[in-house]
């Protein structure tokens, strides 16, 4: 009963993580794939999106573009159960 119980948290917390994905405004900026010898991810991102990324700079005056990947999307590439993947950034509202 606690394995079913688990399941079902687990199902549900990937769900709420799905619908704050769907519904926070981001930039596609490039996607994830598994390389094609299979040993690495292999990103590509698109220059012309990335030039349009907000940055931040850090006290030693680096700057760098905070991306994301959803996890449970990484996963799906990892396990073969998705060709490929979105990073992004995410908006400011």
């Amino acid at each position: 009963m606690a394995k079913k119980a688990t399941q079902k948290n687990q199902a549900s917390e990937q769900n709420e993580q799905e619908e704050v994905e769907v519904h926070t405004p981001s930039l596609l900026v490039g996607y994830v794939r598994i390389s094609n010898a299979g040993g690495a991810l292999k990103l590509s991102v698109n220059t012309s999106a990335f030039g349009d990324c907000e940055t931040y700079a850090t006290s030693d005056g680096q700057t760098y573009v905070p991306l994301v990947i959803s996890l449970n999307a990484l996963r799906k590439v990892i396990d073969g159960e998705r060709a490929v993947t979105t990073v992004s950034q995410l908006m400011s509202q």
